[in-house]
């Protein structure tokens, strides 16, 4: 028979309907039910794309003497991890303190109450059997002991990324980006690119900084480890060579063979990022990379609402990976006279290049590009020629039984998605990536948006879930980048809008910080801030960084106050572990090396728009209108297109030519042209 989660909407929680374990969701009902019993719970955290959480549901959690165990001494709850972020962070932190690791799927024993006493991640089977077992006797024989241990547990909870305020810097400097920058480099892998250690996680917002700083300090040494490592992704069979599209990490250290889970949040970002690494210095894979990811993403994860889905799964078949494998006799079928170049370009060998027998993951060589034009291609007749070999490849992959799909849609990962559909119309000046992003944003308002609050995802007939900061603060900057691309200001009137309410609903004035979780919501063992980058930049950077730029843009001093403490209490923390603070060291590079606030009016704004765009700023805030109230718009229009360089609250005279502004840019000097 079906257990509790029969009537939920998520793919994860639904793939445990049939299991003899009587999962719950999280919920009162469970809790209650925990109590009434006097029985601990278990709280088992996973996502449907998870590869591992398959393999302790297929091990365990489908094992009738294991499930008997579990019904018999403890209720049993099952979380999405992506549907409440809130319920996950509390309990990582949690097995992070236990045990100094963490990952999914997190399981954690629980009082009746829902504050931990023991956890992990993957348990096999005889090893969870055996804990359930101990941890029921200890709760029936010395109840104290686990009581004693989560009152301790819990204040550490609480104290975990809880930061004192910190007197706000009078100026930042190089030297302080030194500090940080210097302990980083360390740790790059020269030979493979990325971070000398496997796995490895693509990171985009590391590399956002590394990249931006390069550019900004002119360290020609980091700009070409952060080529190098976009090159290796790209190559790497991380990248699906097919498809398009990146897979959550590599197992290895030469970004070889992937965890084949395809996730939003990877995608959105590292369309940005590899958009904003082309126009830093144009590369025609990088171009490929962002016309197939986003190709990918509208063909495999787009719905009829014009929001994204979360994920594909890493499995199909119940093997990892099945869906993406080719060997040699398919290639030969399938591609005919073409074969013996493609399965060179491919690496593949007869035996397969990975554990499975014939199979290959398919990567090239960082070389692989030029090697083809060295046999007569040209850069266009290669791009053409690929394009080709890759939609036959593609078209026999379709027959394929797919990966399963995770088709909730969140709001934080769809506002990522939206930002890099505008980064990339933005370099590559294609109006359908506009557009899309268009009918991203008109899901985010149609969908995910309750009075002036926003939703975690679209509401169902179970629940509805309300925004996290993330939700927020990514919407806000996506919200932002759609008024920069079009000048449309109806975007920073709704970006001011959802400021006003993260401040009112995640801001505490006492300990000058953002939680996680709003003041209204379901209340949790612990109420927590999320300050540390991970591969999605945490709340608390992303919040601050939109403070900073919606102060600039609409002149806010009550935004940048907030912005200005927030970052002051995180400053001290950066330069012990800087690629896990890369997004507040992404606002550090602006405090040192400041904004070039451009403002355009006249009749030409969007064709100026457009020229701007070529050139590289990293730090740059644009602005255009002709009858703007905006303070940096303001008093200046004419039907004239005119550009404006602004810079510490000081305007220049008006410039005639984007190429009188790029020089202005460049000259570093004072503001007269």
């Amino acid at each position: 028979m079906a257990n509790k989660l029969q009537h939920e909407s998520s793919p994860y929680l639904k793939q445990h309907i049939n299991n003899p374990v009587h999962w719950m969701p999280w919920g009162e009902k469970a809790l209650q039910k925990a109590k009434d019993e006097n029985k601990l719970i278990i709280v088992s955290i996973g996502y449907s794309a998870c590869h591992w959480c398959h393999v302790m549901e297929r091990e365990s959690f489908e094992n009738p003497t294991i499930a008997q165990t579990m019904n018999q001494f403890y209720v049993s709850v099952k979380v999405d991890r992506e549907e409440r972020p809130d319920i996950d962070q509390i309990y990582m932190i949690a097995v992070q303190l236990m045990t100094n690791a963490g990952g999914w799927p997190l399981n954690c024993i629980c009082l009746p109450d829902g504050r931990p006493i023991y956890g992990g991640t993957y348990f096999k089977p005889h090893d969870w059997q055996n804990i359930l077992l101990q941890i029921a006797k200890m709760w029936e024989e010395t109840p104290e002991l686990a009581i004693d241990y989560a009152d301790k547990l819990v204040q550490g909870i609480k104290k975990a990324e809880n930061l004192p305020i910190a007197e706000i810097p009078k100026q930042y400097t190089k030297a302080d980006l030194q500090a940080i920058i210097q302990p980083w480099k360390a740790q790059f892998d020269k030979e493979d690119g990325g971070y000398d250690r496997s796995p490895k996680f693509p990171l985009p917002n590391n590399w956002l900084f590394l990249l931006r700083y390069a550019a900004l300090s002119g360290s020609q040494e980091i700009m070409d480890h952060v080529h190098f490592t976009l090159e290796q992704m790209a190559n790497g069979g991380i990248y699906d060579q097919v498809g398009g599209g990146f897979a959550r990490y590599s197992v290895d250290g030469r970004w070889h063979i992937p965890h084949f889970e395809k996730m939003l949040y990877d995608n959105g970002q590292l369309i940005s990022l590899y958009s904003e690494a082309y126009q830093q210095r144009p590369n025609k894979q990088y171009e490929r990379i962002v016309r197939e990811t986003i190709a990918w993403a509208e063909r495999e994860i787009l719905a009829d609402n014009g929001g994204f889905y979360a994920a594909l799964d890493a499995d199909s078949e119940g093997v990892e990976g099945k869906f993406y494998m080719f060997n040699e006799q398919e290639l030969d079928e399938v591609l005919g006279a073409d074969a013996p170049l493609i399965k060179d370009y491919f690496n593949t060998t007869a035996r397969g290049n990975w554990e499975e027998e014939n199979s290959n993951v398919l990567f090239c060589n960082r070389e692989a590009d030029s090697m083809a034009i060295k046999a007569g291609y040209s850069v266009e007749e290669w791009d053409d020629y690929l394009r080709g070999i890759k939609a036959k490849l593609l078209a026999y992959r379709a027959k394929r039984v797919r990966p399963g799909l995770d088709d909730k849609q969140l709001t934080a990962w769809n506002a990522l998605m939206l930002k890099g559909l505008v980064d990339a119309f933005r370099v590559f000046e294609e109006e359908k990536y506009l557009q899309r992003a268009l009918e991203v944003a008109a899901f985010i308002e149609g969908y995910c948006l309750s009075g002036n609050k926003l939703l975690h995802q679209p509401a169902d007939k179970n629940r509805h879930i309300y925004g996290f900061l993330d939700d927020y603060a990514f919407t806000i900057e996506a919200y932002i980048a759609l008024y920069e691309a079009t000048f449309d200001e109806s975007w920073l009137t709704k970006a001011n809008s959802l400021t006003d309410e993260s401040i009112a609903s995640f801001y505490d004035s006492d300990s000058q910080a953002f939680y996680y979780t709003a003041n209204y919501a379901e209340e949790l063992i612990a109420r927590k801030s999320e300050v540390m980058d991970n591969v999605i930049p945490s709340s608390s950077s992303a919040i601050v960084r939109v403070l900073y730029r919606l102060g600039e843009i609409l002149d806010k001093e009550d935004f940048t106050a907030i912005a200005d403490q927030v970052f002051a209490n995180v400053f001290p923390h950066i330069k012990k572990y800087g690629s896990a603070y890369s997004n507040w060291a992404l606002q550090l590079l602006e405090h040192v090396y400041g904004n070039n606030e451009i403002a355009l009016t006249g009749q030409d704004i969007t064709v100026w728009r457009k020229e701007l765009d070529k050139y590289y700023i990293p730090n740059k805030i644009v602005l255009g209108g002709t009858k703007s109230q905006l303070p940096l718009l303001k008093d200046k229009g004419g039907l004239d297109t005119k550009a404006y360089l602004c810079r510490n609250k000081t305007c220049s005279l008006p410039l005639n030519t984007v190429g009188e502004l790029i020089e202005l840019i460049n000259s570093n000097g004072d503001m007269t042209p």
